[in-house]
């Protein structure tokens, strides 16, 4: 159990993908101009990295050593292509909200560098937890973003979330702000730029505030030890 709330911890706060390794961050910029787009990429990243975690590990002892990231790629390539046209066919208006950046998740160094760290190297079970986590991490950074976008640009939070969970998703939909009062900065990529910024700022300030309280923690149990001694 403490192993799957170290992985845990590891894909979502200490190592997550987009606040702390700053990867993919061109979808992050292009497509989080509201929260449904933002929802929908990450969940797609994450099913990608599962599965493809998932075949490399099943794969792993038949993969050589000299040419295992051109193998990667392929995979992770029909991986992508299989989830493209699904959602082309069952999904066309969240297909092109999101457009090009279905396909350059193949680019994406996350899905590569776990498939060479972990995948390879581990089990099934064990590459299937590293995907869903590192994955949903990515999808927690990116929704936290694209709902910043949206409340602050447009007003509104989950517009269009139809697309990505059907028409019971309505519900969801909720008007925030005046559309007098909101700021169209923020739907631009500079807008992007700024709400990244911030959430970086605040994660380095939470994460400070944590290891500070650690070093006062181990300091006053070395003191108490003196003490007793």
């Amino acid at each position: 159990m403490n192993s799957f709330f170290k992985i845990l911890n590891y894909g979502i706060w200490t190592n997550n993908s987009s606040l702390v390794q700053l990867l993919g961050l061109c979808p992050i910029l292009a497509v989080t101009i509201n929260a449904t787009n933002a929802l929908g990429l990450g969940l797609i990243t994450t099913l990608v990295l599962v599965c493809t975690n998932v075949i490399i590990s099943a794969c792993r002892y038949w993969i050589p050593k000299n040419v295992r990231i051109p193998i990667y790629i392929m995979i992770i390539s029909a991986v992508v292509s299989c989830f493209d046209c699904l959602i082309n066919a069952y999904s066309l208006n969240l297909y092109q909200s999101l457009g090009m950046f279905i396909p350059l998740i193949i680019t994406n160094c996350v899905i590569c560098s776990r498939a060479d760290f972990v995948a390879i190297k581990n089990s099934v079970f064990i590459s299937f937890i590293d995907g869903l986590f590192i994955g949903l991490g990515s999808t927690l950074a990116i929704f936290i973003i694209g709902s910043i976008r949206e409340i602050i640009g447009n007003g509104t939070l989950f517009f269009g979330i139809e697309n990505l969970f059907g028409s019971w998703s309505k519900l969801l939909y909720v008007k925030i702000i005046n559309s007098n009062h909101t700021m169209l900065f923020f739907l631009y990529p500079s807008g992007a730029f700024m709400v990244l910024g911030f959430i970086l700022a605040g994660k380095n300030f939470i994460d400070k505030k944590i290891s500070s309280n650690d070093c006062s923690l181990c300091v006053n149990k070395s003191s108490s030890r003196q003490g007793k001694k």
